[in-house]
């Protein structure tokens, strides 16, 4: 053991080397030596083992492959995957070389090792002797090659298994896991990166569960016990697939492969399933509606060969004992290939096999781990390279690194276990997430991992089931939770002490117990009055208890504001409840002038211009046929007054002859009659009903006054009129009790008091029902309601917005709300007058309608009369010709206003006239002419 780590100290230390000796091979030789090292009889390694064989078969069988250059391979079994593993396998490693030394040749590469937690340390010693090293099973994400240049891995790392983990967690809406894995670096650090990965999605592991390596029964049922205390029900299993059987084992004797439960373990089942199928009956029943993962291997003719002959293989190969051949099998034969072409490679390129003897180490003497017979493989990094830029296709399909030393197209398989067997459920990429689709049919079109493109196929759960289960319970722990509930000192309707310490009564209790009766389990708690009893406590403090643990929940008149959503979770509101102005009202009485307020002052304006408008638009229409709109002009402006007024009585006497002032005067009787009948309307109200008015319109009329403002003390209205509306703090005036808030009001600024209340709509509904001076003025200008408070993530609040959903559909919701909160409502037989006064906004499409006709009416008007016009004056251009250009256009304009204020008749005879006259002197110039 101590030489074990003079060795890591050595390695670790050796900045610098002297070299001495020097072994060099300047041509192709005959042979190249490689070692493998890994465990010959773990489920892994007995299948590698036949691969790798059948693989250096296959290479050597093919002279094309290394041009006639044989590949010679001595493998070393590690035979323990803990400490001890490592210690053997550092002795391996040299024992290789040793052996290699006595034959006068040296390893090249070695292929392994096989556990990751042997890895991390023999890696260290690779990268000092730089002899790459290629392991097809150590999947831990922290095996850098950053950190270890010359470790290759030939297969998926846990960073794409633990993404495709937290995909199919996301993909059923889970929020909470407990991870169950293996203590040692590969479990910790698979475990870690899954942690990330379900951050990304707002999920979290809960509660870790960390097994000791080679842990006993007894070990392995005590942290069970543990795990099945805690109220996640959806485990993660992440360890060997030669323990992982035994840990299926301890939870079913647990009751924890019932239904409720979710399994999703790594790939070390698939690999079991592979190997060992069809496994004991016992087994398959431990892992029935277990979900693993396989990486995925896409069908191929090199495939489909292998996996023929793999049954002649392991006759031949491993003392005629069967097994299957599974995924790692696949990737350590590809291993093999991909060495193959990658010497292949390195000596097109020029490289020779030459090591140079450490000197340093050779004054340590060789004792039993051959210090001394360590040298450094000159062509090291020319043979990495080499390996990183291969780029072939294996019996696992395209086999090509990436920049950051990753296969492409890393994939999963989604196995259910199901009856004797397995069912793929779906597939995982990196590309596209979860599909039903195959990886290499989705790599043809462009990348989609959005969640609405996620499918998987139906899975049969533990117990049976298809009905995805919830992923969590309460937890059968015997502790109750501790819920904070505010000791109010008003409107004590809603919550109240009553009858000892901690019972409480009120409308918000009686719809947190209703709420648990829907739940799916029992739910111990214990009430707490927070707060002094004399003063109203303040909720946001409550809340920040919550978020910090010193209560499990809290139930009460909590507001769900944006501040307090990012401390805790709340439930669906169980009632609406925003900010509101309450004001005092004043008895508004008639006067001389009550007929002008149905309609606003800018109503009545636009009425009385639209009056004017109709009327001139109708004698514009109508006086060039019509007696009735002609006269001297004093005449027809009385006419046009009283034409216009007087269809507000439908009482008009003047005739309309045109079609044109027709249609007009039909949209605007149409208008009047409607605005008739709303003027009688409110007026009718006006008159005949008590009206009530306040000074305070809204909380726009209230900021602008500058008067005092009231609250509820300990309510979150502070905090937000001083920091959303800007209101400053000296405004603002903390009140306790109703009684606090009716006095302030009825005091009024000028004597003490406030101008108006802004509290929440189901306080001051609760107030108004026995105070009727008062009201709500202007609209809710804050939208928001009441739940119950749970910390961050709590499923227990997800179950509790169900319940309370149920509770409204069923109408138990407002049974609790008429019980405490339908009380003697006091009634105002009257509205305010902002809402009796009839706006411009209720008719604007009307007015708009009538424009529009009158606008059009007069557009054909004037091509009409100017199509007369040009009838009757055909000449006038020719005898205005002669004329300047000015005097001619005002000449011209003189003679259209003329044309346009005769009558119609009148221009008819003169033009016939004119007509007859030019007839008889043109036969005249005719007969001269001749």
């Amino acid at each position: 053991m101590n030489k074990f780590w003079l060795l890591v100290f050595v390695f670790f230390n050796s900045e610098s080397f002297s070299f001495g000796n020097s072994v060099n091979v300047t041509t192709r030789p005959n042979v190249v030596n490689i070692g493998a090292i890994f465990s010959f009889n773990s489920t892994v390694g007995k299948v590698a083992k036949v691969a790798i064989e059948a693989a250096v078969d296959d290479v050597n069988s093919e002279p094309a492959v290394l041009n006639g250059t044989k590949l010679k391979l001595t493998m070393q079994d590690t035979n323990y995957s803990g400490f001890l593993g490592i210690v053997e396998a550092s002795q391996a490693i040299f024992m290789l070389i040793t052996a290699f030394k006595i034959m006068e040749n040296e390893a090249v590469a070695v292929i392994g090792p096989q556990f990751s937690v042997t890895a991390h340390i023999v890696s260290h010693i690779a990268n000092e002797l730089h002899i790459p090293l290629l392991s097809f099973a150590a999947t831990d994400p922290t095996l850098s090659s950053l950190q270890y240049p010359f470790f290759v891995r030939t297969t998926q790392s846990d960073l794409f298994q633990m993404a495709a983990i937290a995909d199919i967690i996301k993909y059923y809406e889970w929020t909470n896991v407990i991870a169950i894995y293996v203590d040692d670096d590969n479990g910790r650090n698979g475990i870690s990166v899954l942690g990330d990965k379900l951050a990304e999605s707002r999920a979290k592991i809960s509660y870790k569960a960390p097994m000791s390596p080679g842990a006993s029964r007894s070990e392995t049922t005590n942290v069970l016990v543990k795990v099945a205390l805690m109220d996640s029900r959806i485990l993660v299993l992440h360890t060997y697939a030669d323990w992982g059987l035994e840990v299926l084992d301890v939870a079913e004797n647990l009751g924890m492969l019932e239904s409720g439960y979710v399994w999703i373990v790594t790939d070390w089942l698939s690999t079991v399933l592979d190997t060992y199928s069809p496994l004991s009956s016992k087994a398959i029943a431990n892992v029935q509606g277990v979900v693993t993962l396989r990486m995925h291997t896409p069908d191929s003719k090199l495939k489909t060969n292998l996996v023929s002959s793999w049954s002649n293989l392991t006759s031949r190969k491993a003392s005629n004992s069967s097994f299957g051949l599974s995924t790692y099998g696949l990737y350590a034969y590809d291993t093999v290939w991909l060495l193959a072409h990658a010497i292949d490679k390195f000596f097109n390129q020029g490289g020779n096999i030459s090591f140079s003897n450490d000197s340093r180490l050779t004054h340590l003497g060789g004792g039993k781990l051959h210090i001394d017979s360590m040298s450094i493989f000159n062509g090291g990094n020319l043979l990495l390279q080499s390996i990183l830029g291969v780029n072939m296709t294996g019996v696992t399909g395209p086999f090509k690194f990436t920049s950051d030393g990753y296969l492409i197209h890393p994939a999963y398989q989604v196995i259910n276990v199901v009856g004797n067997g397995y069912r793929r459920i779906g597939h995982w990429s990196n590309y596209s997430g979860l599909s039903i689709e195959l990886p290499e049919i989705l790599y043809a079109k462009p990348p989609n991992d959005s969640s609405s493109t996620q499918q998987l196929y139906d899975v049969i759960w533990p117990g049976q089931t298809t009905q995805k289960p919830r992923g969590w319970v309460f937890p059968n722990n015997g502790r109750e939770l501790r819920i904070g509930v505010p000791n109010r000192v008003v409107y004590r309707e809603f919550v109240s002490l009553v009858q000892g310490p901690d019972t409480f009564g009120g409308y918000c209790i009686d719809v947190f117990t209703a709420a648990l009766k829907f739940l799916p389990y029992a739910v111990p708690y214990k009430l707490i009055p927070f707060g002094d009893g004399h003063n109203n406590p303040k909720v946001s403090d409550l809340v920040r208890l919550v978020s910090a643990g010193v209560y499990d929940a809290a139930v009460g008149d909590l507001a769900i504001t944006t501040n307090r959503t990012r401390m805790v979770d709340f439930t669906q509101p169980y009632i609406e409840s925003g900010l509101v102005v309450v004001a005092p009202l004043r008895k508004q009485n008639s006067n001389a002038w009550a007929f002008l307020r149905p309609f606003s002052p800018m109503m009545w304006c636009i009425t009385g211009i639209f009056f004017l408008l109709v009327g001139v638009v109708v004698w514009i229409l109508e006086h060039r046929i019509n007696d009735d709109f002609r006269g001297p002009p004093k005449r027809q402006i009385v006419t046009i007054l009283w034409f216009s007024f007087s269809t507000l009585f439908f009482s008009h006497r003047e005739r309309t002859l045109s079609t044109l002032g027709r249609i007009v005067l039909i949209i605007w009787l149409f208008i009047v009659l409607i605005l008739n009948s709303s003027y009688t309307a409110s007026l009718t109200s006006i008159l005949t009903v008590e009206q009530l008015s306040s000074p305070v319109k809204g909380i726009e009329s209230l900021i602008s006054t500058g008067d005092p403002i009231g609250y509820q003390r300990g309510s979150f209205a502070e905090n937000y009129l001083s920091e959303e509306l800007s209101i400053p703090r000296s405004r603002l005036v903390p009140l306790n009790s109703a009684d606090d808030y009716a006095k302030a009001l009825k005091d009024g600024p000028k004597r003490g008091g406030v101008a108006a209340v802004i509290d929440e709509r189901a306080y001051m509904e609760l107030f108004l029902t026995t105070q009727c001076e008062f009201s709500i003025v202007g609209s809710e200008f804050s939208k928001m309601g009441w739940g119950f408070a749970f910390p961050r993530d709590s499923q227990l609040a997800v179950d509790m917005s169900t319940a309370i959903l149920k509770l409204s559909e069923n109408g138990d919701l407002q049974r609790i709300h008429d019980k405490w909160l339908r009380g003697s409502a006091c009634r105002s037989q009257g509205t305010k007058e902002n809402v009796d006064r009839l706006e411009l906004n209720s008719f604007w499409g009307l007015f708009v309608l009538c424009g529009f006709a009158c606008l059009l009416a007069l557009l054909l008007y004037l091509v009409q009369i100017v199509n007369q016009f040009a009838r009757h004056y055909p000449d006038s251009e020719e005898e205005l010709a002669s004329s300047s250009g000015q005097s001619s256009r005002s000449a011209r304009i003189q003679t259209f206003l003329s044309f346009v204020g005769e009558k119609e008749e009148v221009a008819k005879r003169r033009s016939k006239r004119k007509r007859m006259e030019r007839g008889p002197q043109k036969e005249t110039q005719v007969m001269m002419d001749l």
